[in-house]
This record gives structure tokens, C-alpha cells and sequence, in this order.
């Protein structure tokens, strides 16, 4: 994903695409990681969380040579299938992780989901890294998406071997006398909605798909500046999650999701107000500080309960996956008629009046 993030501006360059053709492109990422979400629970209550996590990232792999010859090609169609591959292998295998995740966390009775999370974020500082490099020499994309898939075949297999079978199917088989409407039921839990109405994925996605180009198109900085400053956003995320377990064992998970949406909150203002384009630039180390832990916190929280676990999991990284797929495309539109700082401005808003509504008695 940050290998696609960082080339943006490039892949942008290289379609002739406005931010609004952007935002069409992006849609197929949305449209298929919406499907890959929406499947994965059921999937992993009939399968267990294995089949799911292979199948998902074998299609990661595999879609990446399909951007690779639409970049090649010039063709926005290809790019955008490429990128729907990917949403639908990234979306049913992340949730199915985080089924994992919360499993650990549970069985190992302390905080490590932020720290897993923090892999994650780790992946996209390297990532974010090579593309720095390659932007900077004027790599051609479709060898460098071609070169990411190539280090990616040997290591997923690897990474594989280590999880085990039957998660979250095994769960469903000793349960099963009680599965008719259980997830109706698990829906209709009031703590477990307001828990997912909590997930800052929105602004977290926000930046994965727009940073680079809001640096360049915002605040006229050029493409391997924007590529480094999404690499200090993912500095920033990184450091908070593997720092995450450690703040919650002594503040509380309640505190520190407040403190998260307070630093988030403050950067963001930073970025879309100040028309200074080192502040600006600056203000994504807040920014990616205060997106950190709010979804691996809330992945925790759901998988606190020994009963429907992976259901309730399933439930609030669905929520959370739904702000961060919907929300940047939509920014692409708003940023065509606005410009993209001030979309910036809108997207937040909307999701506290979402998440007004939702927690409204």
C-alpha cells in the first residue's frame, strides 16, 4: 500500500487524471475492499481465519501487476481493477487479522494489538522508504510495483506458516447451538456500535490516499517532499502504536483514545489552516500520533468478550473500514470543487455528526 501511496502524484502524472478522475480510480479500492470487508466475517466463521489471510494476500500480490501494466499503459481502468483486486484481498484478509490479533491479545491476557498494529505501520515506513528512494530517481512505476510484488511472493509464505488453523472457525463449531440470530444480537449491542462509531480509521485513510498529493497540490511542495512527509506520517503512526501498550497499561484505553483524538485533532487543524508549508508539513507527526491507536484500541476492546469474539471484531473493523474506504474518495470529489485542504475541512465534520447521531439517547 505504500509502494501505491507514495507514486500517487506520479501515477496521477502519468493517467492525465484530475482529482476528481482520482477519486473515480480510487473507488475501485473502495468498491472492492467494501466487498472484501462484507464477506470476511462470514467467510471466517465458515473457513477460520487461514484461508481467508492467504487467499487475500495472495490477491494483494497478484493485483499489484495489474497497476504495474496500467501505469505502464497509461490506463485508468486497469489501475483502478488493479486497485480493486487489492481492496477485495486487503479487505477480507485485514479483518480476518485482526480476528487473530484480538485472539492473541485475549489468550496473552495484556496489550499487544497496538504493537501489532504497529507492524503494520512499520511495513508502511519501509515501504514509504523505497518509494522516497525510487520517487527521487525517477523510477518508472511499473518496475517499481513489479519489484514490490517480487519481495512480497517469498515473504508472505513465510509470514504464513506462523498462523494457526481453525480460528474463529473452531470458535464458531463450539458455539453453534447458539449461532441462529447471534449476530443479529452481537448488532444490537449498544457499547459494541458506540465502540465502533470511536474508530478514527477516517482520517487514517484520508492520509494514506490523499497526504502526498495534498503536500503537492496544497501546500506546493514537490512530489518526493510529499512522499517524505507521508513517510514521516507513517513515523509518527508507527512510534504511537509500538508506544501504545505501554501508555494504555498506565492511563487507561479510555484516556488514551481521547488523548489520540485531541493530538489528531490538532495536527489536522495544522494542515488544512496554516498556510505555512512547514507547519503544515510538521503538523503530520500530530496527525499520525493521534491516528494511531484509535482502530487497534477499538479492534481490543471488541475482542475483550469471550463470547462472539471474532463476530464482534468482525462488526467494529467493518465500521472502522467503512470510514476509511469511503471517506478519501469522497474527499476527491470535494477537493475538485474546493480544493483538497478545504475537503479536509468536511470530511471530519461528517463523521462527528455521525458519530453524534449514533450516541444521541
Amino acid at each position: 500500500m505504500a509502494s501505491w501511496v507514495t507514486r500517487t502524484p506520479a501515477i496521477r502524472d502519468r493517467l492525465h487524471a484530475s482529482t476528481a478522475e482520482m477519486s473515480m480510480v480510487l473507488f475501485g479500492l473502495s468498491l472492492g475492499s467494501m466487498g472484501g470487508i462484507l464477506s470476511s466475517g462470514w467467510l471466517t466463521r465458515r473457513l477460520g481465519t487461514r484461508p481467508v489471510i492467504i487467499t487475500g494476500i495472495a490477491m494483494v500480490t497478484a493485483a499489484m501487476l495489474i497497476i504495474a501494466c496500467g501505469a505502464a499503459l497509461s490506463q485508468s481502468v486497469l489501475v483502478a481493477a488493479g486497485l480493486f483486486f487489492i481492496g477485495v484481498g486487503m479487505g477480507s484478509a485485514e479483518v480476518a487479522i485482526n480476528i487473530e490479533g484480538a485472539t492473541v491479545e485475549r489468550l496473552l491476557d495484556r496489550p499487544v494489538m497496538s504493537m501489532l498494529h504497529g507492524c503494520y505501520s512499520l511495513g508502511t515506513l519501509a515501504g514509504s522508504a523505497i518509494g522516497i528512494g525510487l520517487t527521487a530517481m525517477d523510477f518508472p512505476i511499473q518496475w517499481h510495483l513489479l519489484l514490490i510484488a517480487g519481495i512480497a511472493l517469498p515473504a508472505v509464505p513465510w509470514g504464513l506458516r506462523s498462523i494457526p488453523a481453525g480460528t474463529g472457525k473452531a470458535q464458531a463449531t463450539v458455539e453453534g447451538h447458539r449461532r441462529s440470530g447471534s449476530m443479529l444480537r452481537v448488532m444490537k449491542n449498544r457499547q459494541l456500535l458506540m465502540i465502533g462509531v470511536i474508530v478514527l480509521a477516517l482520517a487514517e485513510g484520508s492520509a494514506s490516499d490523499w497526504l502526498p498529493l495534498l503536500m503537492v497540490d496544497g501546500h506546493g511542495f514537490n512530489a518526493t517532499s510529499g512522499s517524505l512527509i507521508y513517510a514521516g506520517f507513517a513515523l509518527a503512526m508507527t512510534a504511537g502504536r509500538f508506544g501504545g501498550g505501554m501508555f494504555q497499561m498506565r492511563f487507561g484505553r479510555v484516556n488514551v483514545v481521547r488523548g489520540s483524538a485531541l493530538l489528531g485533532a490538532m495536527g489536522l487543524a495544522l494542515i488544512i489552516f496554516s498556510n505555512n508549508a512547514l507547519v503544515a508539513g510538521g503538523a503530520v507527526v500530530l496527525w499520525g500520533l493521534g491516528a494511531s491507536l484509535g482502530f487497534p484500541l477499538t479492534i481490543s476492546a471488541a475482542g475483550d468478550s469471550e463470547h462472539f469474539a471474532a463476530e464482534r471484531v468482525s462488526i467494529v473493523a467493518t465500521l472502522g473500514y467503512v470510514a476509511f474506504l469511503v471517506g478519501p474518495p469522497l474527499l476527491g470529489f470535494l477537493g475538485q470543487h474546493f480544493g483538497l485542504r478545504s475537503a479536509m475541512v468536511l470530511a471530519p465534520a461528517m463523521r462527528e455528526s455521525s458519530a453524534q447521531a449514533t450516541t444521541r439517547p
